[in-house]
């Protein structure tokens, strides 16, 4: 059964985790995937995340897709309880994960049961195409990256950041541009979605 943490902010929603994950996360692995910061300037969230997860008791085993081996990437994400995306630029993860084939593998992880958590870009790449927040990342980031089409985990469209500073007006640009024909399903920095089967769960 499918299971998905999507945040916009983990450090602001990380007990949430706790009480949708289960009590027993000490000793547990986390494959760590970072790469969407590789090309931004801002990245606090990051190291923020890694804190949070060795204060879980959680085991960090980084994974940078845009360096790793294919066999590095197979071995690590097959081999661990739980898959971790960070924010940064959501169009420069998605092409990273296809030129990779990172994209394929979690897919065959998350239908077998893998807990995913995706903060920001990391919850946005599991929606069905990622077009929808060219007005909240530059494209140019990845030049090439010929599709939109991203891990299609879900069927609705996260809007992270959603009422929350820097991305308030972003937000609001990007619900007037797609509110009327994408399912967007907006969420604050202090609020996640949860997903198990087909059930969604807003929580805060």
């Amino acid at each position: 059964m499918k299971k998905l943490f999507l945040c916009s902010f983990f450090s602001d929603t990380s007990s949430l985790l706790s009480t949708f994950a289960g009590p027993d996360l000490a000793g547990k692995t986390v494959t760590f995937i970072p790469t969407a910061g590789n090309v931004e300037k801002v990245t606090f969230y990051i190291e923020s995340a890694r804190k949070i997860f060795r204060k879980l008791g959680i085991k960090i085993d980084e994974l940078d897709i845009a360096q790793a081996t294919p066999q590095e990437i197979s071995e690590k994400l097959r081999g661990n309880d739980f898959i971790y995306v960070s924010g940064g630029n959501t169009f420069y993860l998605l092409q990273e994960m296809k030129r990779s084939g990172a994209d394929k593998i979690i897919n065959e992880c998350v239908d077998a049961g893998r807990l995913y958590i995706g903060e920001s870009a990391g919850s946005v790449i599991t929606s069905p195409n990622i077009q929808y927040v060219d007005m909240m990342d530059p494209v140019g980031k990845a030049p090439l990256l010929d599709n939109f089409d991203a891990l299609n985990l879900v069927d609705f469209y996260t809007l992270p950041h959603y009422a929350s500073f820097p991305f308030k007006k972003a937000c609001e640009k990007v619900i007037a541009k797609y509110g009327d024909s994408l399912a967007l399903r907006p969420i604050t920095n202090k609020q996640a979605m949860t997903v198990e089967g087909d059930v969604v769960t807003l929580v805060e």
